[in-house]
């Protein structure tokens, strides 16, 4: 089949079972793993990214060749250059200084424009909190004004579940033979989260939010840490919009050093090359097994690519 663009590529991917990992771990129960890092962008915000864009040129609210703005770590940025690049929109990624620079350079090559914000006084490279992002998002709504330009709102627009509701879900529950027994997720957004456990609850699947540890402002924990390298989430928002009203099994906690042992675990045992989400949603879903979820079906994204993590501690040189 050819494909008219490829946007169409986004969505569909392959869902893995981390029968290696749960050997080597001596779990009892089963891990899935979706492979949202395969996507044109490498990371599951492509599918976001696509719902946004096409939501806002339906309804009117994106004229053709208007100009978009958006906030992010990097992924979400990602997914709208290429989406904006071919449906003929600037777009204008705002992003902190503090994010990983594989990410910069891979949205210019894809035609954006990135404006870096320089991270908050004491703030550590590669550990962006919430400090860093609300100096980001007065960049962006500074940006939107004065461009007159079109504002994507990850963490506020309808799409962005929406994404997850129509697309993640129900791949996990088809691919899986609706052997599914609970998910689990690093909140970014929430909007992969919210949208998921919206189609997945009412089938009976327990569905959890996973944090930062220390950074755990969700759940209402603890919020002594928060910076962490755990680039995309944990930034300390106890108000996403995406996660209201989502019925919850639960809350999970990850350090960025497990992160960073599960992310390589996933590499070095499975062949699957993701970031410090991706081994923080691995560790969640072992967490599950060995307690609560013991002997069910864990399914879990692999948020994005490890070539997104090159310049940092994730990989050793």
């Amino acid at each position: 089949m050819i494909l008219p663009d490829v946007t169409h590529a986004i969505g569909g991917t392959p869902l893995v079972e981390l029968a290696r990992v749960t050997a080597a771990l001596g779990l009892e129960g089963r891990i899935l793993a979706k492979l949202d890092y395969l996507m044109p962008g490498f990371s599951k915000k492509d599918r976001a990214a696509k719902a946004i864009v096409e939501a806002a040129r339906a309804d009117g609210s994106l004229a053709p060749g208007q100009t978009v703005v958006e906030l992010t770590s990097g992924n979400m940025g990602t997914g709208l250059a290429i989406v904006c690049g071919v449906l003929g929109h600037p777009f204008v990624a705002v992003m902190s200084a503090g994010n990983s620079v594989e990410r910069a350079r891979m949205m210019r090559a894809l035609g954006a424009e990135v404006v870096l914000v320089p991270q908050a006084p004491g703030s550590l490279p590669g550990q962006v909190s919430g400090v860093d992002l609300a100096l980001v998002e007065v960049a962006a709504q500074r940006i939107t004004a004065e461009r007159g330009a079109f504002r994507a709102d990850q963490f506020r627009h309808p799409g962005n579940p929406a994404s997850h509701l129509t697309g993640t879900g129900p791949e996990l529950w088809e691919q899986s033979g609706g052997a599914v027994t609970a998910f689990c997720d690093f909140a970014g957004s929430g909007g992969t989260l919210g949208g998921t456990a919206r189609f997945l609850v009412p089938k009976g699947v327990r569905c959890y939010a996973v944090e930062p540890d220390g950074a755990e402002a969700i759940s209402g924990g603890r919020t002594d840490h928060p910076d962490h390298p755990i680039q995309g989430g944990g930034y300390m928002m106890d108000d996403l919009a995406h996660l209201a009203g989502v019925s919850l099994a639960g809350f999970l906690t990850v350090s960025g050093e497990a992160a960073r042992d599960h992310a390589r675990m996933l590499a070095r045992v499975e062949g699957i090359f993701g970031g410090f989400s991706s081994g923080a949603n691995l560790c969640a879903a072992v967490q599950l097994l060995q307690g609560a979820e013991r002997g069910g079906c864990v399914a879990i994204v692999i948020c994005d690519s490890g070539l997104k993590y090159l310049s940092t501690d994730l990989w050793p040189a």
